[in-house]
């Protein structure tokens, strides 16, 4: 299991297509990944669930993955949720 701490700097904020390529980044990976916030644990791969967390840019999540490509799976959501510019 890997944890990385990310501060949520996603260009579009809280609309729902960052939310739902948030989503198509996570099911990219074998490994679960979720996100930790506010006492919340969410599957990153479920866009329910994503969009019940309503994270707004600047927050801090933990990112949590597991499983054969969990590397890259951290890796690959962490760039996504830092991804504005």
């Amino acid at each position: 299991m890997k944890k990385k701490e990310i501060t949520v700097n996603v260009k579009g904020g809280d609309d729902a297509r960052p939310i739902a390529l948030l989503v198509q980044t996570a099911n990219r990976y074998d490994s679960t990944v979720y996100i930790d916030w506010n006492q919340k644990h969410v599957n990153a791969k479920s866009i329910m669930g994503m969009m019940s967390l309503a994270l707004k840019n600047g927050e801090e999540v933990t990112v949590v993955t597991e499983g054969g490509d969990e590397e890259e799976a951290l890796k690959g959501v962490g760039e996504y949720l830092t991804s504005a510019t």
